[in-house]
């Protein structure tokens, strides 16, 4: 997803205190974009999603893995998860269509990159995106359509 992609360098990296960022489709459950580079296992995408809708509690007292390190929890509510360790910090908020994810290293202002992906996580542009993209998917898929394509 180009467009998903774009809006991930554009709202975060482009700040410079975003390091990565991806964006997992909740009913999907599987990585719809992500800036160049930053690969999600999928068992950490999961891990994710289900750490909004049934581990939030356990997630707050234990921190989380993610790509094999430790993160404590800084901040943990049903639309946000704030999390560090010494290398730097993951922020994860939750829309209606998307788990946005991003990362921060040391010398990053984690109050930026917490601003930036909570800021694109308000906004409606995700849930356009996607609606966008699959209205195209639906264009192509269609049989009597493609005679004209």
């Amino acid at each position: 997803m180009i467009q998903l992609q774009a809006l991930l360098n554009e709202s975060l990296v482009r700040t410079k205190h975003v390091e990565n960022a991806a964006a997992i489709g909740i009913n999907e459950r599987e990585i719809r974009a992500s800036t160049p580079g930053f690969y999600v296992p999928p068992e950490n995408a999961i891990n994710l999603i289900y750490a909004f809708y049934k581990n939030l509690l356990q997630v707050r007292k234990e921190g989380l893995y993610f790509k094999q390190k430790h993160y404590k929890c800084v901040r943990a509510d049903e639309h946000s998860i704030y999390l560090k360790n010494a290398d730097g910090g993951l922020i994860v908020v939750k829309t209606k269509a998307f788990i946005l994810i991003a990362t921060y290293r040391v010398g990053m202002y984690p109050s930026v990159c917490v601003e930036a992906v909570e800021k694109l996580g308000k906004t409606n542009t995700c849930t356009c995106v996607l609606a966008h993209q699959w209205f195209i998917d639906w264009l192509c898929s269609c049989k009597q359509l493609q005679k004209f394509i």
